[in-house]
């Protein structure tokens, strides 16, 4: 018996259907993208692992999807190493490549590889699958896309803003309610200076990303696991649980850090992109999250997050402001910030709300119905014509009952069917029968021109 064909966990085939709804997803990202002035690059899928290695802290170490050399790729490894079973130091000697990540130290790449073709500051999107070695789930995949937008080459805040519109911009015109979460990485870095762990920032930064996740009693135990001490962490609760307003957040939390000299920066940067965001007006709700951390270890300033409103969901899009990624790979001083949207996890939010327009299930605007040999050449012709105006046109290919033909055109959603009969053949006119309203009337292709357009 042949063994029934499967695809890996984590990953999904998609129909025409599923794929003109994501389509519509990223044309509505892509279109915003180019509104805000920004311009597309691509990467390849797979980068040498010591671009990737280093980049993600220690748990997105594990979840990079390792590719093993081509040839022996054993040839590296002595029999000691095999003996030995010390994956990281096989792995080194196996794989030379990985699967990227993310988007955003593909991007760093290629910005100092390609520093003398671009100039500062440079606004790039992109759109490409990425790969993580991740437990699947709902809403979380091991192949998945994202779309992504990075200014490089600027300081200025105004960047923040201008991609917090975006965001806005894009989800609005999405139809879904979102909230937007801020915070930024110099107040967490005053927190731990507050509480006495300044040598810990990673692990609570790493830690108290996933409140969300696990809840605060195993974010605390997991501190506890990582050195932190009781009063320490007696300390961090208070200001992980501060509520109200995002001026009253900002006052509570300008007076716990008043001592720091970076959380007061770090205040100072949220505040500016708060009061500059919502002087321009926008759609979401925003709010600031003192316990958002993104656990990746290169955000430096500001950090963003996006919820769905009315689904529960991970976070839809995300990014921040990092300082020195570029610095690893040579170019330091480069100063960046950069936002995702999840495509996939935005699939299936418009899903559970049925937000995709109806008519994204329609494949062609008109079925040529298929009489025989001499009058499908005629169609031919007419939907060559129709074609050429810019309608989508097409020709059912075999000449079989007509119950069949228009079975199809009603199953695939197709608004309009034409008919080239024996009485058409010598007129230059045929039958448009409108699927709806059951209407059907002789037309010739000027007329059909400007009835399906």
């Amino acid at each position: 018996m042949a063994q029934k064909p499967s695809i890996p966990k984590g990953t999904r085939d998609f129909s025409p259907l599923e794929m003109a709804r994501r389509n519509y997803i990223f044309d509505t990202i892509k279109h915003n993208f180019r509104l805000f002035g920004y311009k597309q690059i691509e990467t390849p899928a797979m980068e040498n692992l010591s671009t990737l290695m280093g980049k993600y802290g220690e748990e997105g170490d594990k979840l990079l999807f390792k590719i093993l050399n081509s040839g022996d790729f054993l040839k590296s490894c002595s029999d000691e190493d095999l003996l030995s079973r010390n994956l990281p130091k096989l792995t080194n000697k196996m794989c030379e490549k990985g699967l990227r990540y993310d988007l955003t130290v593909p991007f760093a790449r290629f910005v100092v590889q390609h520093r003398n073709d671009i100039s500062m500051p440079f606004k790039r999107y992109q759109i490409q699958p990425v790969w993580r070695a991740d437990r699947p789930q709902k809403g979380r995949y091991r192949e998945f896309y994202q779309c992504d937008a990075d200014v490089v080459g600027s300081d200025s805040l105004l960047n923040e803003v201008e991609l917090l519109s975006l965001i806005d911009n894009v989800f609005n015109q999405l139809g879904i309610k979102i909230i937007i979460k801020l915070n930024n990485r110099k107040i967490l870095s005053g927190i731990a200076e507050a509480i006495g762990e300044s040598d810990k920032i990673i692990d609570i930064t790493v830690a108290i990303d996933k409140i969300d996740k696990i809840g605060i009693d195993n974010v605390n135990n997991e501190l506890r696991e990582k050195g932190l001490g009781e009063r320490a962490i007696e300390a961090l609760q208070p200001i992980l649980s501060l509520n109200g307003s995002n001026s009253e957040k900002l006052e509570a939390i300008t007076n716990i850090l008043k001592d720091s000299e970076t959380g007061v920066k770090g205040i100072e940067e949220i505040r500016e992109v708060l009061e500059t965001f919502d002087g321009l007006g926008h759609f979401a709700e925003v709010e600031l999250d003192l316990s958002l951390a993104r656990g990746l270890n290169y955000y430096t300033g500001t950090i963003v997050e996006v919820k769905a409103a009315d689904v529960q969901i991970g976070s839809i899009t995300g990014g921040g402001r990092y300082d020195n990624l570029t610095g690893v790979f040579g170019m330091s001083g480069l100063s960046g910030v950069g936002i995702s949207f999840g495509a996939d996890r935005i699939y299936d939010v418009m899903t559970q709300l049925e937000l995709f327009p109806d008519s994204l299930d329609q494949t062609v605007k008109v079925m040529f119905v298929n009489f025989g040999s001499a009058e499908a050449k005629q169609s031919l012709k007419y939907i060559h014509a129709l074609r050429n105006a810019g309608i989508s046109a097409m020709l059912y290919p075999d000449s079989t009952k007509l119950k069949k033909q228009m079975t199809t055109a009603s199953s695939d959603n197709i608004p309009y069917v034409a008919f080239v009969g024996e009485s058409e053949l010598g007129t230059d006119r045929f039958v448009l029968k409108n699927m709806d309203s059951g209407e059907q009337k002789s037309v010739s292709v000027a007329e059909a021109i400007e009835t399906l357009k």
